[in-house]
Protein backbone atom coordinates (compact mmCIF):
# COMPACT_ATOMS: atom_id res chain seq x y z
CA UNK A 1 0.00 0.00 0.00
CA UNK A 2 3.17 1.94 0.70
CA UNK A 3 4.44 1.89 -2.29
CA UNK A 4 1.50 2.38 -4.07
CA UNK A 5 1.27 5.71 -2.44
CA UNK A 6 4.66 7.12 -2.94
CA UNK A 7 4.52 5.98 -6.74
CA UNK A 8 1.29 8.21 -7.17
CA UNK A 9 2.91 10.98 -5.27
CA UNK A 10 5.76 10.81 -7.86
CA UNK A 11 3.80 10.67 -10.59
CA UNK A 12 1.76 13.59 -9.45
CA UNK A 13 5.41 15.30 -8.50
CA UNK A 14 6.54 14.82 -12.52
CA UNK A 15 3.25 15.88 -13.82
CA UNK A 16 3.21 19.17 -11.73
CA UNK A 17 6.97 19.74 -13.00
CA UNK A 18 5.80 18.41 -16.45
CA UNK A 19 2.60 21.41 -16.78
CA UNK A 20 5.44 24.46 -15.50
CA UNK A 21 7.51 23.38 -18.33
CA UNK A 22 5.03 23.28 -20.82
CA UNK A 23 4.20 26.88 -19.24
CA UNK A 24 7.64 28.25 -19.33
CA UNK A 25 7.86 26.83 -22.41
CA UNK A 26 9.70 29.44 -25.21
CA UNK A 27 8.97 28.79 -28.46
CA UNK A 28 8.04 29.81 -31.93
CA UNK A 29 6.19 28.24 -34.11
CA UNK A 30 7.41 29.05 -38.07
CA UNK A 31 4.35 29.09 -40.04
CA UNK A 32 3.46 29.94 -44.00
CA UNK A 33 0.14 31.08 -45.10
CA UNK A 34 -0.96 31.22 -48.89
CA UNK A 35 -3.48 33.13 -50.32
CA UNK A 36 -4.64 33.54 -53.82
CA UNK A 37 -5.46 37.71 -52.60
CA UNK A 38 -1.85 38.35 -51.14
CA UNK A 39 -0.88 41.75 -53.34
CA UNK A 40 2.33 40.24 -55.08
CA UNK A 41 4.47 43.40 -55.05
CA UNK A 42 4.95 42.61 -51.43
CA UNK A 43 6.96 39.13 -52.08
CA UNK A 44 6.13 37.69 -48.51
CA UNK A 45 5.54 39.26 -45.35
CA UNK A 46 6.65 38.31 -42.44
CA UNK A 47 5.02 38.92 -39.20
CA UNK A 48 6.27 37.87 -35.33
CA UNK A 49 2.88 37.12 -33.66
CA UNK A 50 3.00 36.93 -29.39
CA UNK A 51 -0.35 36.73 -27.39
CA UNK A 52 -1.14 36.76 -24.08
CA UNK A 53 2.75 37.46 -22.28
CA UNK A 54 0.49 38.04 -18.64
CA UNK A 55 3.19 37.67 -15.87
CA UNK A 56 6.24 36.65 -18.40
CA UNK A 57 9.33 37.68 -19.07
CA UNK A 58 10.19 37.24 -22.55
CA UNK A 59 12.75 34.79 -22.93
CA UNK A 60 16.31 36.16 -25.11
CA UNK A 61 16.01 32.79 -26.64
CA UNK A 62 12.36 33.69 -28.22
CA UNK A 63 13.90 37.26 -29.37
CA UNK A 64 17.16 35.73 -30.70
CA UNK A 65 15.20 33.12 -33.05
CA UNK A 66 12.40 35.96 -33.59
CA UNK A 67 15.25 38.26 -34.92
CA UNK A 68 17.36 35.52 -36.89
CA UNK A 69 13.48 35.30 -39.07
CA UNK A 70 14.12 39.09 -39.85
CA UNK A 71 10.60 39.89 -39.65
CA UNK A 72 8.67 42.76 -40.87
CA UNK A 73 6.76 43.72 -37.58
CA UNK A 74 6.01 42.46 -34.47
CA UNK A 75 2.24 42.24 -33.06
CA UNK A 76 1.31 41.93 -29.58
CA UNK A 77 -2.43 40.73 -29.67
CA UNK A 78 -3.62 41.75 -26.45
CA UNK A 79 -3.08 40.74 -22.64
CA UNK A 80 0.35 42.11 -22.83
CA UNK A 81 0.15 42.28 -18.70
CA UNK A 82 -2.47 41.71 -16.18
CA UNK A 83 -2.93 43.10 -12.60
CA UNK A 84 0.07 43.55 -10.40
CA UNK A 85 2.66 43.42 -13.13
CA UNK A 86 5.27 45.60 -12.81
CA UNK A 87 5.57 48.19 -15.61
CA UNK A 88 8.86 47.99 -15.60
CA UNK A 89 8.51 44.58 -16.80
CA UNK A 90 6.52 45.50 -19.50
CA UNK A 91 8.84 48.12 -20.20
CA UNK A 92 11.12 45.79 -20.64
CA UNK A 93 10.01 43.26 -22.69
CA UNK A 94 8.31 46.13 -25.23
CA UNK A 95 12.11 47.26 -25.53
CA UNK A 96 13.10 43.50 -26.62
CA UNK A 97 9.94 43.32 -28.96
CA UNK A 98 11.21 46.92 -30.41
CA UNK A 99 14.51 45.40 -31.01
CA UNK A 100 12.67 42.76 -33.51
CA UNK A 101 10.99 45.01 -35.63
CA UNK A 102 8.16 48.07 -35.42
CA UNK A 103 5.40 47.03 -33.34
CA UNK A 104 1.59 46.88 -32.63
CA UNK A 105 -0.28 46.36 -29.85
CA UNK A 106 -4.01 45.35 -29.45
CA UNK A 107 -5.67 46.11 -26.30
CA UNK A 108 -6.94 42.60 -24.24
CA UNK A 109 -9.24 42.32 -21.61
CA UNK A 110 -6.46 41.90 -19.12
CA UNK A 111 -4.73 44.66 -20.18
CA UNK A 112 -7.44 46.50 -18.31
CA UNK A 113 -6.96 45.34 -14.91
CA UNK A 114 -4.02 48.26 -14.59
CA UNK A 115 -3.97 52.14 -15.17
CA UNK A 116 -4.62 52.64 -18.81
CA UNK A 117 -3.14 55.77 -18.94
CA UNK A 118 -0.20 54.67 -17.56
CA UNK A 119 0.23 51.95 -19.94
CA UNK A 120 -0.95 53.62 -22.95
CA UNK A 121 1.24 56.33 -21.77
CA UNK A 122 4.21 53.47 -21.84
CA UNK A 123 3.56 52.20 -25.36
CA UNK A 124 4.27 55.59 -26.53
CA UNK A 125 7.03 56.00 -24.99
CA UNK A 126 8.78 52.83 -26.50
CA UNK A 127 7.27 53.63 -30.11
CA UNK A 128 4.30 51.12 -29.88
CA UNK A 129 1.35 51.65 -32.45
CA UNK A 130 -1.49 51.36 -30.85
CA UNK A 131 -4.35 49.45 -33.24
CA UNK A 132 -7.82 50.90 -31.42
CA UNK A 133 -10.41 50.19 -33.82
CA UNK A 134 -8.12 51.45 -36.19
CA UNK A 135 -5.81 50.23 -39.66
CA UNK A 136 -2.43 50.65 -40.63
CA UNK A 137 -1.94 50.58 -44.71
CA UNK A 138 1.12 49.80 -46.25
CA UNK A 139 1.68 50.12 -50.30
CA UNK A 140 4.49 48.28 -52.29
CA UNK A 141 6.50 49.50 -55.29
CA UNK A 142 3.50 48.20 -57.29
CA UNK A 143 0.91 50.55 -55.53
CA UNK A 144 -0.66 47.44 -54.39
CA UNK A 145 -1.66 47.38 -50.73
CA UNK A 146 -2.49 45.52 -47.77
CA UNK A 147 -3.96 46.78 -44.30
CA UNK A 148 -3.40 45.98 -41.23
CA UNK A 149 -7.01 46.28 -38.78
CA UNK A 150 -6.86 45.83 -35.23
CA UNK A 151 -9.64 46.45 -32.25
CA UNK A 152 -10.59 46.64 -28.98
CA UNK A 153 -11.60 44.17 -26.45
CA UNK A 154 -14.52 42.10 -27.54
CA UNK A 155 -15.41 40.99 -23.36
CA UNK A 156 -15.34 44.68 -22.29
CA UNK A 157 -17.57 45.97 -25.82
CA UNK A 158 -14.94 48.26 -26.71
CA UNK A 159 -14.69 46.60 -30.14
CA UNK A 160 -16.01 48.41 -33.19
CA UNK A 161 -14.96 46.91 -36.49
CA UNK A 162 -16.76 49.30 -38.28
CA UNK A 163 -14.48 52.12 -37.54
CA UNK A 164 -11.08 49.42 -38.39
CA UNK A 165 -12.81 48.42 -41.85
CA UNK A 166 -13.70 51.98 -42.83
CA UNK A 167 -9.93 52.87 -41.51
CA UNK A 168 -8.53 49.86 -44.29
CA UNK A 169 -10.31 52.05 -46.87
CA UNK A 170 -9.79 50.00 -50.16
CA UNK A 171 -6.32 48.11 -49.31
CA UNK A 172 -6.15 44.63 -51.50
CA UNK A 173 -6.02 42.61 -48.71
CA UNK A 174 -6.82 42.74 -44.71
CA UNK A 175 -5.03 41.51 -41.74
CA UNK A 176 -7.52 41.73 -38.53
CA UNK A 177 -5.92 41.53 -35.03
CA UNK A 178 -8.60 40.69 -32.14
CA UNK A 179 -7.64 39.63 -28.89
CA UNK A 180 -10.98 37.22 -28.59
CA UNK A 181 -11.29 35.07 -31.59
CA UNK A 182 -15.10 35.24 -31.04
CA UNK A 183 -14.62 38.21 -34.01
CA UNK A 184 -15.30 35.52 -36.21
CA UNK A 185 -18.90 35.85 -35.68
CA UNK A 186 -18.52 39.35 -36.46
CA UNK A 187 -17.53 39.15 -40.15
CA UNK A 188 -18.97 38.95 -43.30
CA UNK A 189 -18.37 38.27 -46.74
CA UNK A 190 -18.14 42.02 -47.79
CA UNK A 191 -15.59 43.09 -44.92
CA UNK A 192 -13.27 41.36 -47.10
CA UNK A 193 -11.10 39.80 -43.85
CA UNK A 194 -8.23 37.06 -45.28
CA UNK A 195 -6.74 36.35 -41.79
CA UNK A 196 -7.70 36.97 -38.48
CA UNK A 197 -4.93 37.30 -35.16
CA UNK A 198 -6.02 36.19 -32.24
CA UNK A 199 -5.20 34.58 -28.82
CA UNK A 200 -6.88 35.12 -25.25
CA UNK A 201 -8.22 31.21 -25.33
CA UNK A 202 -4.48 29.99 -24.19
CA UNK A 203 -5.22 27.28 -25.78
CA UNK A 204 -7.50 25.91 -22.51
CA UNK A 205 -4.21 26.13 -21.24
CA UNK A 206 -4.86 22.17 -19.62
CA UNK A 207 -6.45 19.50 -21.40
CA UNK A 208 -7.17 16.50 -20.07
CA UNK A 209 -8.03 13.31 -21.67
CA UNK A 210 -8.50 15.35 -24.60
CA UNK A 211 -10.68 17.73 -22.81
CA UNK A 212 -10.03 21.37 -22.09
CA UNK A 213 -12.12 24.67 -21.45
CA UNK A 214 -11.06 25.34 -25.02
CA UNK A 215 -9.48 23.44 -28.18
CA UNK A 216 -6.30 23.84 -28.88
CA UNK A 217 -4.93 27.09 -30.88
CA UNK A 218 -4.46 26.28 -34.24
CA UNK A 219 -4.72 27.60 -37.96
CA UNK A 220 -8.19 27.16 -39.26
CA UNK A 221 -9.95 28.39 -42.31
CA UNK A 222 -13.42 30.01 -42.23
CA UNK A 223 -16.33 30.68 -44.45
CA UNK A 224 -15.14 34.56 -44.11
CA UNK A 225 -11.36 34.14 -43.15
CA UNK A 226 -8.31 31.76 -42.29
CA UNK A 227 -8.20 32.65 -38.26
CA UNK A 228 -4.84 31.54 -36.17
CA UNK A 229 -5.77 31.02 -32.60
CA UNK A 230 -2.60 30.91 -30.43
CA UNK A 231 -1.92 29.11 -27.37
CA UNK A 232 0.10 32.21 -26.12
CA UNK A 233 3.06 32.85 -23.94
CA UNK A 234 1.81 32.94 -20.49
CA UNK A 235 -0.65 31.72 -18.51
CA UNK A 236 -3.57 33.26 -16.16
CA UNK A 237 -4.38 32.14 -12.56
CA UNK A 238 -1.82 29.17 -12.32
CA UNK A 239 1.21 29.16 -14.39
CA UNK A 240 1.06 25.46 -15.73
CA UNK A 241 -0.55 23.87 -19.00
CA UNK A 242 -0.88 20.63 -19.99
CA UNK A 243 -1.49 19.55 -24.20
CA UNK A 244 -1.34 23.64 -24.85
CA UNK A 245 2.07 24.55 -24.53
CA UNK A 246 3.21 27.73 -24.98
CA UNK A 247 3.70 29.13 -28.18
CA UNK A 248 4.71 32.28 -30.49
CA UNK A 249 4.44 32.47 -33.68
CA UNK A 250 6.36 33.58 -37.07
CA UNK A 251 4.12 33.89 -39.95
CA UNK A 252 5.00 34.15 -43.44
CA UNK A 253 2.52 35.40 -45.80
CA UNK A 254 2.58 35.00 -49.58
CA UNK A 255 0.47 34.85 -52.63
CA UNK A 256 -0.25 31.22 -53.58
CA UNK A 257 1.12 31.69 -57.02
CA UNK A 258 4.65 32.50 -55.38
Amino acid sequence: MIYFIVLFVLLMIFLLLYMVKEAFANRILHQELAFDDFPIGFGEVKIFFISDIHKRKIHEDIINEASASNPDMVIIGGDLLEKKVPLSRVKENLQKLKSVAPVYFIWGNNDYEVDVKKLNALLMECGVKILDNCAVTFKSALNESYALLGINDISLKKDRLDLAIKDAEDADFRILVSHEPRVMSKLKNDHRISLVLSGHTHGGQIHFLGFGLYEKGKIKKADTATILVSNGYGTTALPLRLGAKAETHVLTIKNSNL
